[in-house]
């Protein structure tokens, strides 16, 4: 049997929710597929982390998409990589700020995605939502967790990576770019459903940049 573990993030910086958990709870609601998982992750460098290890080997799956927030973009982002840094621009929740340290010393620079990310692209703008593949998770929490996954998972058979979703307009100044949960849950779903369908895909190939 098919399992995938899907994961949001929990509210930070001032705001009350998260867009990514918004996002995760509505595809949730609508899942009619695979035997579906989703679990929330805290802001935390360390934290989510030990949540999402502890939520791999619970579950078992065969595929893991973790979501998170991005304020400032107007369209679903399918990460193609993650690396082994951290420079936080704001504490996370635990009150940690590292800046300029590695994800996991002594582990390679960078992580690609391996989900088919061009193929999760196109299955996105297929279902009426803005997309784009994106060469940079930032290098806060959302790119740690994306590395400490493709980390955990490497060389095996499961499917990972990493999408970010605009933050909703209840988050943000009237006018200022945001996606609502209804959409950013349609892509997500896209994503998850490419993924599960798709064997091969335009893009590089999936391993680590030394």
């Amino acid at each position: 049997m098919t399992r995938v573990l899907l994961t949001g993030f929990g509210p930070f910086d001032g705001q009350s929710v998260n867009a990514s958990w918004l996002a995760v709870r509505e595809v949730a609601e609508r899942w009619s597929g695979p035997e579906l998982v989703v679990r929330e992750l805290p802001v935390s460098f360390r934290g989510a982390r030990q949540a999402l290890r502890v939520a791999v080997a619970e579950v078992e799956p065969d595929l893991v998409v973790c979501v998170g927030e991005a304020g400032g973009r107007t369209a679903v982002g399918i990460e193609r990589i993650a690396v082994n840094v951290i420079d936080a621009r704001i504490p996370d929740a635990d009150g940690s700020a590292p800046v300029d340290v590695p994800v996991i010393a002594g582990a390679p620079a960078a992580f690609f995605s391996t989900l088919p990310v061009k193929a999760c692209a196109a299955a996105v703008r297929e279902a009426g939502v803005p997309v784009e593949v994106s060469n940079t998770a930032g290098l806060y929490v959302c790119n740690a967790t994306f590395y400490a996954l493709q980390h955990l998972l490497a060389g095996g058979p499961v499917r990972s990576g990493f999408v970010h979703v605009p933050r909703t307009p209840g988050q943000v100044e009237e006018g200022a770019p945001s996606m609502g949960t209804a959409e950013a849950a349609t892509a997500v779903h896209a994503v998850l459903q490419a993924a599960l369908t798709t064997t091969t895909d335009l893009r590089v190939s999936a391993g680590t940049l030394a």
